[in-house]
């Protein structure tokens, strides 16, 4: 039976790598996937790329009013899975939507995103918080903090500064937008010199 998993990590861990790696997997052994990101994410268009370079096309990009079920139902009912990047930018509503595509079609889905945002908030994102409520599986990917140490905090600076406060998604504008994922420690420290 296929299940509805979200695998989900701070920033840098490799979600979008790990992505294209199952897709790349499914493939080789000439099954179908349908890769899919939110429209929110502008940087590449309607590409999927990583910090090291792999990159992909997606099948489609979604935005908020966007019926998951409808349209996978419609355009890519004979695929062997789904795999959607960046799925904290799912709404409640689309989350429970891919997990009727689990049911429904017997599509496994595999989300990818962040848990938290940088104001360390659950509910800053609500796809994230309805994957972690419905999900079949949850997997955490790690990665490190600056100081070498696991880090579960994604973080957002501009122009150098740490910030603690703003909208969940600024991409590029007048400030130099940087994100880190960092441990507690480092936080707290960082934190401190505000």
């Amino acid at each position: 039976m296929a299940q509805l998993y979200f695998r989900y990590g701070a920033m840098g861990c490799g979600k979008t790598m790990q992505l294209l790696q199952v897709a790349f997997n499914y493939e080789e052994r000439g099954q179908r996937v349908c890769v899919i990101k939110p429209a929110t994410d502008t940087k590449n268009g309607s590409k999927l790329l990583t910090r090291i370079g792999p990159e992909r096309q997606t099948d489609f990009c979604f935005d908020r009013r966007t019926n998951l079920f409808s349209r996978i139902k419609k355009d890519f009912a004979n695929v062997n899975c789904v795999l959607v990047d960046e799925a904290q930018f799912l709404t409640p509503k689309q989350a429970d939507q891919l997990m009727q595509v689990v049911v429904e079609l017997d599509i496994p889905v595999i989300c990818y995103g962040l848990r938290l945002n940088f104001r360390r908030k659950d509910g800053g994102f609500e796809g994230a918080t309805r994957l972690l409520q419905i999900a079949h599986k949850l997997e955490e990917l790690k990665t490190i903090c600056d100081c070498g140490h696991k880090a579960t905090l994604n973080t957002r600076w501009l122009d150098g500064k740490l910030v603690t406060d703003g909208p969940d998604v600024l991409i590029d504008g007048t400030s130099k937008i940087e994100y880190r994922a960092l441990c507690e420690k480092c936080y707290a420290k960082y934190k401190e010199q505000k």
